[in-house]
């Protein structure tokens, strides 16, 4: 007899159910919390990937930056050097052109020696025209360079050609008036003002423009002035000078004939354009009023027969018989029997000095060959005031 039953039996000998493909297994718990997921294959290698790309991009963008830094100082140091090389030649030029002015000024002018000074300085600048020819600039300059080269040249035939004016005005027989001479030697200054034109405009600017369209920060293009001061180079100074050759002395002694200067007047010009002429008469002594407008204005002559240079005034305030202001203006040049007025301003007096007595003291320096000196200066007595505001 079958103790089993039929389902106890087919239960005990029936194969465990095995899980479907489809079915997955739970897995299994871990102490302390879940496990994350794990990433899906490829992950890994792809993060590892986009970092490795950030990291190139970051050095090529650090090369590009350094590459431009390095570049921006390349281009300055090129710029700088050319300005280094063209600073001396500046100076050198300019320094001609005031060594010039001084020659002209000057008291033991002489016709062999102006000459000879006209020559040395034609040489100086014909030098710098070749140093100028040397320089490479950087390629945008290269046309605002070349006027450089034309501003040397223009100094260089200007002063050759006033050399040889004076020259042939020498040489020729019957000699030239002054005023034929005067106007040739400021035909041939205008070359010398035309190169400080070029120099300004045509080279400095354009090439102050040049660098700023470049990037280029920190370099100054150099200025180089020739002609200081245009009535230097006029007609009529050139006649003063023209003059003064044909009676300077050549060892330094008394110039012959008659020279000197004479004192015309005195005037105190305030600053509602009223004007106060002083005098010398101790019984009518001028009110003056004290602004920071006040002009004393005086006025002298070349009483000789000749032209003059250098030529010092002198004006004094005394208070109470204390100087309480002096100043010296010194006269370029004047022609003979022409008026020359000087003003002083800013005249710096006191308030203890207001409603004393005071005086005005005025004296023209001697001039070589000069034997009158008493018309050379004067003392006014006057009273200063406030001006009212």
């Amino acid at each position: 007899m079958n103790t089993f039953d039929d389902d106890t039996e087919l239960g005990f000998f029936e194969e465990p159910r095995r899980p479907q493909r489809h079915e997955r297994r739970r897995p299994r718990a871990q102490r302390g919390g879940s496990r994350p997921p794990a990433p899906p294959p490829g992950a890994v290698a792809l993060t590892r990937l986009a970092g490795l790309v950030a990291l190139a991009i970051a050095v090529v963008i650090g090369l590009v930056f350094w590459v431009g830094s390095c570049q921006g100082q390349s281009k300055h140091d090129e710029y700088a050097s050319y300005v280094a090389r063209v600073l001396p030649l500046a100076q050198d030029s300019a320094r001609v052109g005031t060594q010039l002015a001084s020659v002209l000024g000057a008291a033991n002018l002489s016709t062999s020696g102006l000459e000879a000074r006209l020559q040395s300085w034609w040489h100086e600048e014909q030098l710098d025209y070749a140093a100028a020819q040397r320089i490479q600039p950087p390629g945008p300059l290269q046309s605002a360079h070349d006027q450089v080269l034309d501003a040397f040249q223009l100094r260089a035939l200007g002063l050759a050609g006033l050399a040889d004016t004076l020259e042939q005005a020498r040489s020729k027989s019957p000699a030239p008036s002054t005023a034929t001479v005067a106007s040739e030697l400021a035909g041939q200054a205008q070359l010398l003002t035309a190169s400080d034109i070029v120099w300004a405009q045509l080279y400095r600017l354009s090439a102050t423009q040049v660098l700023s369209r470049q990037g280029v920060t920190g370099v100054i293009i150099p200025a180089s002035q020739f002609v200081t001061n245009a009535d230097i180079v006029s007609a009529r100074s050139f006649s003063i000078v023209y003059q003064r050759l044909g009676t300077a002395t050549t060892g330094g002694g008394t110039p012959s004939g008659l020279h000197g200067s004479a004192l015309i007047g005195t005037q105190a010009i305030e600053g509602n354009n009223k004007t106060v002429t002083l005098s010398t008469s101790t019984s009518a002594p001028a009110t003056i009023s004290v602004s920071s407008a006040l002009v004393i204005r005086v006025t002298f002559e070349d009483s000789g027969n000749y032209p003059e240079v250098q030529i010092p005034v002198t004006l004094k305030v005394v208070v109470s018989g204390e100087s309480v202001y002096s100043k010296t203006q010194t006269v370029t040049q004047i022609l003979a029997h022409q008026q020359q007025s000087v003003d002083f301003s800013s005249l710096q007096v006191p308030t203890a000095a207001f409603g004393r007595e005071a005086k005005i003291s005025v004296s023209i320096a001697k001039v070589p060959g000069e034997v009158r000196l008493d018309n050379n200066a004067a003392t006014y007595p006057v009273f200063f005031s406030l001006a009212p505001s």
